[in-house]
């Protein structure tokens, strides 16, 4: 495909350098406040769709790896963050030092460089140390520093990763204190008056310990959201459960599920009613692929179509499941030509397109040949559209793809 158009994808990830949250929480909290620790790794284990590490005493024999400490919680670097770079064959779980990682991963020069190399022009990024909605913060039994990192955390996104150095080819995420819908609306509104137009938020809150989106708990962060055009950004495991099937099933088994949480959350946004009350809402699903879709709705409009009188959803969702997600739902996708060869059963204007960067999934350097390859059958206008062209209206970008901040 002669001029094939430079992609804008929305789901990357960062890995934030070790100074984040030393650099912009005051000095009283720099001993309590996220920092990195060298030190071994006892054991680590991913089973049953959960992650367990067991960090070692300074001194202690086995591999090194470097850790962030805060509160009670350690959570190590692994090869599973950054696998870019390497072999397929040599991407295990395993822990890692910054040294052992590509520099594309923490550093925006290196970033852009990596995405040159990509046939990427922007990208979005979502978080590693607070997990895919600030649910490390959100998890903190200090809620008053909890809430001092999610904004030195968005600080530093908006500021540092996505500042002057990136050229507007980098777009801000922001996060939210998940344990106050109000305080989650007040920081909404703040980085939306400086540009920001997505945020982060889990697919099943409830996993969370959090209320559902069936309740009215939300409404003051869904209300900023849809006043501020500010995208619900919803990755995979960011209700800290990855799909699985038992306690000893391994990591492949909950790989091949990970759409499994997407398809149970938009179910439940669609039959929520939020979309009724919150007509300018829009919401995203990172990571989970659209082969699924097709399905989902035809099931969700006969529900709603013969079971609304005793299904609890007469009265607040008012249209078609099927209707609503045309208006207000958008999948990503990295590798999935099953939902490319049914696209017109999901609808061209709801598919955003994606490159995983530096995850251990991701198509990069590849994934232009992998999107040609995937998108061979459809028309110019429509693979511009799913590359890119969707995403510029989503996220509010310029005509040529870039965050304008504030302006």
């Amino acid at each position: 495909m002669d001029g094939f158009p430079r992609i804008i994808s929305v789901d990357d990830h960062t890995v934030e350098p070790p100074h984040v949250w030393r650099n912009r929480l005051p000095a009283k909290f720099h001993d309590v406040g996220p920092r990195v620790v060298r030190a071994p790794v006892r054991q680590m284990t991913f089973t049953g769709g959960r992650f367990t590490p067991v960090m070692g005493a300074h001194g202690d024999p086995g591999p090194v790896a470097d850790w962030w400490i805060y509160e009670d919680l350690h959570r190590p670097l692994t090869r599973l963050d950054t696998a870019v770079g390497y072999s397929r064959e040599d991407v295990k779980l395993e822990g890692i030092t910054y040294e052992k990682m590509r520099p594309g991963s923490y550093s925006v020069p290196e970033r852009l460089a990596d995405m040159d190399r990509n046939h990427v022009q922007s990208a979005l990024c979502f978080p590693t140390f607070p997990r895919f909605c600030g649910q490390t913060f959100a998890e903190a039994a200090d809620r008053g520093l909890a809430l001092l990192c999610v904004r030195a955390y968005n600080d530093w996104m908006v500021e540092e990763w996505c500042g002057p150095d990136a050229r507007g080819r980098l777009i801000p995420l922001g996060i939210v204190p998940l344990w106050d819908a109000e305080e989650a609306a007040t920081e909404v509104y703040r980085n939306a008056a400086r540009g920001v137009r997505a945020v982060c938020f889990s697919e099943i809150p409830p996993h969370l310990g959090l209320p559902s989106v069936h309740s009215d708990a939300w409404d003051p962060f869904l209300r900023a959201c849809a006043e501020t055009g500010t995208v619900v950004a919803m990755h995979i495991g960011s209700s800290s459960r990855m799909p699985s099937t038992s306690d000893d099933a391994p990591p492949a088994v909950g790989s091949a599920l990970t759409f499994a949480n997407c398809c149970f959350s938009m179910v439940d946004w669609l039959l929520s009613g939020a979309f009724d009350r919150f007509p300018e809402l829009r919401v995203m699903y990172a990571e989970g692929q659209i082969g699924w879709i097709p399905y989902i709705l035809e099931r969700a409009d006969t529900i709603w179509t013969h079971n609304r009188g005793w299904g609890g959803v007469a009265d607040k969702v008012l249209r078609p499941p099927s209707e609503l997600f045309a208006a207000h739902v958008h999948g990503c996708f990295f590798d999935d030509p099953f939902g490319l060869r049914n696209l017109d059963a999901i609808g061209v204007g709801n598919v955003l397109y994606e490159t995983d960067y530096p995850h251990s999934d991701s198509t990069w350097p590849h994934s232009r040949e992998v999107a040609e390859e995937q998108m061979a059958h459809l028309s110019p206008d429509v693979v511009e559209r799913v590359v890119r062209g969707n995403a510029i209206e989503l996220l509010g970008l310029t005509e040529e793809g870039l965050w304008a901040g504030a302006a």
